[in-house]
């Protein structure tokens, strides 16, 4: 019994086993870094993105297309200031204003454009879904009143926004899920008609 007391020719396994946890903690530990880092770069690329399709396709409220700045106190060929629009948000469920959107008389969401505007964020971040997306459109001090018929007079700042996504740590054991950041990028509109962005 006693040479067995003795013996530590166990001794390294039994330290093996005392520190293996640590060390695979901390492998994990390294590579939910480094997924995290790629899941906060794959979400910003995908905001920007949206906001690119955003610019220079048709915009998700067609209300801010129909909206008619000319009037008897921005007579025509004048440029439309900033304060003509205040913050219009469109949602996969609808659009609202914050403040002052009296030309915008149809506040309601184009469905084509906005699921054109999400199958393009899903390209970058699948997990993307139509509830994660906002996009807003507020003046920014460009465009003519009484322009060409059909098109957009005003040309809103746009800025497309990305919530409540979710990352699940692998050394969490998926049991928790961690909350990332929201995402938003603003572009001052261009064209806004047709469907393809580069």
């Amino acid at each position: 019994m006693r040479a067995l007391l003795r013996c530590t020719r166990g001794a390294t396994s039994a330290e093996f086993a005392m520190v293996a946890p640590l060390l695979i903690l901390l492998i994990f530990g390294t590579i939910d870094v480094g997924r995290f880092m790629w899941e906060l770069n794959q979400a910003e690329k995908a905001t920007q993105m949206g906001a690119r399709m955003a610019v220079v396709t048709t915009p998700v409220s067609p209300g801010i297309v129909a909206a008619n700045y000319a009037t008897s106190t921005l007579p025509a060929g004048s440029t439309i200031p900033a304060s003509a629009l205040g913050t219009l948000t469109c949602t996969s469920g609808g659009c609202t204003c914050a403040s002052n959107c009296a030309e915008v008389s149809n506040l309601s969401v184009d469905s084509t454009a906005f699921n054109a505007l999400v199958a393009r964020m899903q390209m970058v971040k699948p997990d993307v879904a139509a509830a994660n997306v906002r996009v807003s459109y507020r003046g920014s001090g460009f465009g003519q009143a009484g322009g060409a018929t059909g098109q957009m007079e005003i040309s809103p700042l746009v800025t497309v926004s990305l919530t409540g996504l979710k990352f699940v740590p692998i050394t969490s054991l998926l049991f928790v899920q961690l909350n990332l950041p929201a995402f938003s990028t603003t572009l001052p509109a261009e064209d806004a008609s047709g469907s393809i962005s580069n």
